[in-house]
């Protein structure tokens, strides 16, 4: 499939996991990828792969919350990879912590990154976007449509982005963008270990309502799921949250 042909895509996180997958997956079918993050060694892997593959890919090193480096990222893709039309934010951090005694940095970076850096890169790319259509795929989480404890940051920050998806979907539902989000469950992703590393004293039991007999998505699948809504063949979908997560939240 090639249905990307002749489209520039923006995926932030393109240096590892879900990120890094998705970059690879829209590459393969025919888009020119700016695949950005601040992990430079591990852009620089997914951009040599792309191009092994026949395919065309630039890496822009930048820190999504903040406003400067992405507006610079994305002028710097529009020039040298040309207008972008398909946007995947896939840039994410998060960990588990007692609430009572999360550090207020830690709160503060991770929704500065999950939910500002995703509003950030969409604002950046908007204009782009109306400029000649386009769609906008955000990575929420079943975080975001269901509790789970230690993750009061985490939650709220995917929350925070099934709602700015559903927000801007309807701003732009007459300027030919559609915006979308998908809500994995768990996925074998670096960040997933980041999880694994739990503080002391907590109730492993309460963890129990984030596991399903299916395990976890591979990147690869959840990189199709983004691939297919941000294709033509998902022309009717905008501002839809679609659930990828092993029946979590069924």
């Amino acid at each position: 499939m090639h249905r990307f042909e002749g489209r520039t895509a923006i995926v932030t996180g393109a240096g590892s996991g879900l990120g890094a997958a998705t970059a690879a997956r829209l590459g393969a079918e025919g888009a020119a990828v700016a695949c950005v993050d601040v992990a430079v060694d591990g852009t620089s892997r997914t951009v040599a792969g792309i191009r092994e593959q026949g395919g065309r890919a630039q890496a822009y090193v930048a820190d999504v919350s903040d406003p400067a480096a992405v507006t610079a990222a994305v002028a710097a893709a529009t020039r040298e990879l040309g207008r972008p039309s398909v946007v995947v934010n896939c840039a994410g951090i998060g960990r588990f912590y007692h609430s009572h005694e999360m550090p207020f940095a830690d709160w503060q970076r991770i929704i500065a990154v999950n939910l500002t850096g995703t509003f950030l890169v969409c604002q950046a790319a908007l204009p782009h976007l109306i400029a000649g259509g386009g769609v906008i795929v955000n990575i929420a989480s079943n975080a975001g449509l269901m509790s789970q404890p230690y993750s009061a940051a985490y939650c709220a920050s995917k929350g925070g982005v099934v709602q700015l998806t559903r927000a801007l979907a309807d701003e732009y539902l007459e300027r030919g963008v559609r915006v979308n989000a998908i809500a994995p469950g768990g996925i074998e992703t670096p960040l997933q270990d980041v999880f694994r590393k739990a503080p002391e004293g907590i109730d492993f039991k309460k963890l129990g309502k984030i596991k399903t007999p299916l395990g976890n998505a591979t990147p690869a699948e959840v990189a199709a799921l983004i691939a297919f809504v941000a294709s033509d063949e998902g022309r009717y979908m905008t501002g839809a949250i679609v659930s990828i997560d092993g029946g979590l939240t069924m």
